[in-house]
């Protein structure tokens, strides 16, 4: 398990011009599909989703998710990996993360508990001339033609050499979170 506070800036990106991110050092598929924070349940540092056991959590861990009652939850699957992320929500540029590699067979059995709010994308690296690793996510499916490029942050003051790529920045712009985008979509199927 990885715990931090993620700080990231998000910019919408106009996608008819060149895509010099493409030619970055590598990309990856991308699913994500969001859980009902309310159906984990925590039993002796077990964490479990509707009764399927996920994983083993360490007294830090509890700590952190019984600190607040604002999670977003996901199972991401990336390439060949399944991650289960529970998010804080975002203050800002800022927001504390807890992520676990979980079992691939049981964050299928999960997904398939339910019809699940998802997104899909192509997620490209890109590193900037400051050394910064850029992540850029071309949406697929009903999102199709959307990208986004984001950058985490030591800290939100941190300068940041923006590529001349970018369009409008959307950091702390909660309607623009995968999260939000993935409802939007299934709100219109």
């Amino acid at each position: 398990m990885a715990h931090s506070m993620e700080i990231e800036r998000r910019f919408l990106i106009d996608g008819r011009s060149s895509k010099p991110w493409r030619n970055g050092l590598k990309s990856s598929a991308i699913k994500q599909y969001y859980l009902d924070h309310g159906s984990f349940l925590i039993n002796d540092l077990k964490l479990n989703y509707r009764g399927i056991y996920l994983l083993e959590l360490s007294q830090q861990e509890v700590e952190i998710l019984d600190s607040s009652n604002h999670w977003t939850s996901r199972i991401r699957f990336v390439d060949e990996r399944a991650i289960l992320t529970m998010k804080e929500h975002r203050s800002r540029a800022s927001a504390m993360e807890l992520e676990w590699d979980i079992i691939t067979k049981l964050a299928v059995e999960v997904i398939g508990l339910e019809v699940l709010s998802h997104v899909e994308k192509t997620r490209y690296y890109w590193k900037g001339s400051d050394g910064l690793m850029w992540e850029v996510d071309e949406f697929e499916g009903g999102l199709a033609g959307l990208i986004l490029a984001e950058v985490e942050l030591l800290d939100e003051s941190q300068e940041v050499i923006m590529p001349e790529w970018l369009g409008m920045e959307l950091t702390g712009l909660k309607n623009w979170s995968n999260a939000s985008l993935a409802l939007t979509l299934a709100d219109r199927d």
